[in-house]
């Protein structure tokens, strides 16, 4: 054996690592080179392109070779990525379950798109599991997913002791009145979402009057998205009765329901005791003509927008 000491990844000078790290991507970086040892960390995390890297998106790439379950080990020590894009992966529950795993480990990610996935039940809660832990992630987006009413269920127990989380986008997921039921039940406790998204779903009036008790008592809430959720005129007296008592809500949006003219007076009559309410979606329900018009006279000469059809 030849008595040359052979060279290894210890000793390799820093200079020549840098040259190797650029010709990978930051990608690669993240994903084969930090964690294989303690001097490679200690070089990645002063390469400049690498203490740079804080945002991702991989939407629409989804891979084999289990590439997603390595970039989510990977966050569970990462210190750079702040936003993370997964948006049309085909990720199932398991991937939804590593990410979760990490997210209880991660201290830097704020924001997680893991839209038009196939995320279902089992992976909410591994989500759910993860908000009740992580300290850091504000914006959580789970658009076209498969939750239903037992995710939401699941995502509304973790919002209970969740502090941080400030966005939750859960638009066409096959949530029911039940699952907006415990979604309303934890906004009543919750002290730190301000945007909830539930457009695109099933609530019904029953669904639009828990959400409405959940107004009466919430205090942080700014903007709540209900367009498409056959939402009639019933649901809107809640929420108008909601909006009496409501101080923080600044945004509603109930486009595409079934509100006619006898909701829509209630809303309005709201509207001029709730001078907080900026903006008020009412496109594309049951309104008659005669009481668009009315709509657009009463509030052209104040702050507040109701939008009709033009």
């Amino acid at each position: 054996m030849s008595d040359k000491a052979v060279a290894s990844l210890i000793t390799i000078p820093a200079d020549i690592v840098c040259q190797i790290l650029d010709n990978l991507t930051r990608l690669q970086i993240l994903l084969s080179v930090r964690d294989v040892c303690t001097q490679l960390n200690t070089i990645t995390d002063t390469y400049y392109p690498y203490q740079t890297f804080t945002e991702l998106n991989h939407c629409y790439n989804p891979v084999v070779d289990r590439k997603l379950n390595r970039l989510a080990n990977a966050l569970q020590t990462n210190k750079t990525l702040k936003v993370l894009y997964l948006t049309g992966n085909d990720m199932r529950a398991e991937d939804a379950q590593h990410f979760g795993n990490a997210l209880q480990y991660n201290t830097t990610l704020t924001t997680l798109d893991m839209q038009k996935n196939r995320i279902d039940t089992q992976g909410a809660q591994y989500l759910a599991n993860a908000l009740q832990i992580n300290k850091t992630l504000t914006t959580l987006y789970l658009h076209s997913n498969s939750i239903g009413a037992e995710g939401a269920q699941h995502l509304a127990n973790g919002l209970q002791n969740n502090t941080t989380l400030t966005a939750l986008y859960l638009s066409a997921n096959g949530i029911d009145v039940e699952g907006a039921q415990y979604l309303a039940n934890a906004l009543q406790r919750n002290t730190a979402l301000t945007m909830l998204d539930l457009s695109l779903n099933k609530i019904d009036d029953q669904g639009a009057q828990y959400l409405a008790n959940a107004l009466k008592k919430n205090r942080i809430l700014t903007t709540l998205r209900l367009y498409t959720n056959k939402i009639a005129d019933e649901g809107a007296q809640h929420l108008a009765d909601a909006l009496q008592h409501n101080r923080t809500l600044t945004s509603l949006d109930l486009a595409q329901n079934e509100i006619s003219d006898e909701g829509t007076q209630h809303l309005a009559n709201a509207l001029q005791k709730n001078t907080i309410l900026s903006s008020l979606d009412l496109r594309w329900n049951c309104i008659r003509s005669k009481k668009q018009k009315y709509l657009k006279k009463t509030f052209s000469t104040t702050s507040q927008r109701v939008l009709v059809e033009e």
